[in-house]
């Protein structure tokens, strides 16, 4: 089942991500954890954990 993703803010000062990579196709099943894809702000590119 699809389900929304929201960007959390991942410092104080951030205000906007790309989405550089994703680890996922659609159909891949997604456990609690697991990485989903990689964002990138102005400061690092960091992983996005899957959080249901």
């Amino acid at each position: 089942m699809a389900k929304d993703i929201r960007l959390p803010q991942l410092g104080q000062t951030m205000e906007e991500g790309t989405i550089v990579t994703s680890l996922v196709k659609v159909g891949d099943k997604v456990a609690k954890g697991d990485v989903i894809f990689e964002i990138e702000t102005d400061k690092a590119i960091l992983d996005m954990e899957s959080r249901a």
